[in-house]
């Protein structure tokens, strides 16, 4: 799994960590019950990553919305220096059984939000199992509604949820989900500022969710 590119620095991380987490943070079972029952809509392409020479190199390939921007993330580098940085960076880019790898920004295209893909250590775990750990490391996570989905040569678990922000005192939906490859686990996760933003972004999931593939060597 190499996680190439420039990558996220240090300085870049902690904006990340201060309008990140702070954006990223709520969501609602009425939310995630109206998204379930609004049909899917797919981006219109604006190119791909996970392949050799891709802005990140993944375990899986996929499509992803036009003008939205990809980024692949270091977390090895984020996370060696010292102190509470290296705390925050840890805390940031690691959750449940999978780290970081990429960030697929929606802000060139006029959103505020981010696809991220998290990837694991090969192991036996089930995509379920990888799922359901990722979001109970999830502060304020409830309400997860999983299913099972298939897309081309791909299996997965799938889950909605919601979030809720104790500091902001907001829910908001989530979405995400797994699959399990010979290079390990791959979590992709859509956030966004608030349910009405995830929602808008909701097309750009689909997108890559309906044109996954593992990576041919």
């Amino acid at each position: 799994m190499g996680h190439v590119g420039r990558g996220l620095t240090l300085a870049a991380l902690v904006t990340g960590l201060v309008t990140g987490c702070t954006a990223e943070g709520g969501s609602s079972d009425a939310a995630s019950g109206a998204s379930a029952k609004t049909t899917a809509k797919v981006a219109q392409r604006g190119g791909s990553v996970g392949a050799s020479g891709s802005a990140c190199e993944l375990p899986v390939t996929f499509d992803i919305a036009e003008f939205w921007k990809a980024e692949a993330v270091d977390a090895g580098e984020a996370t060696a220096t010292t102190g509470d940085l290296a705390e925050l960076a840890d805390a940031f880019l690691r959750q449940g059984p999978v780290t970081m790898a990429c960030e697929v920004d929606a802000k060139p295209a006029g959103k505020i939000g981010f696809l991220r893909v998290w990837t694991g250590e090969p192991g036996d775990a089930d995509a379920r199992s990888v799922l359901e750990d990722f979001v109970a490391a999830e502060k304020g996570a409830s309400g997860a509604k999983y299913r099972t989905f298939k897309t081309g040569d791909v299996t997965g678990t799938e889950v909605e949820y919601v979030t809720t922000s104790e500091l902001l005192e907001e829910t908001k939906a989530e979405h995400a989900l797994a699959v399990t490859t010979s290079q390990g686990p791959v979590v992709l996760h859509l956030g966004g500022m608030d349910t009405e933003e995830h929602e808008a972004m909701l097309p750009a999931y689909e997108l890559a969710k309906s044109t996954l593939h593992a990576t041919t060597a």
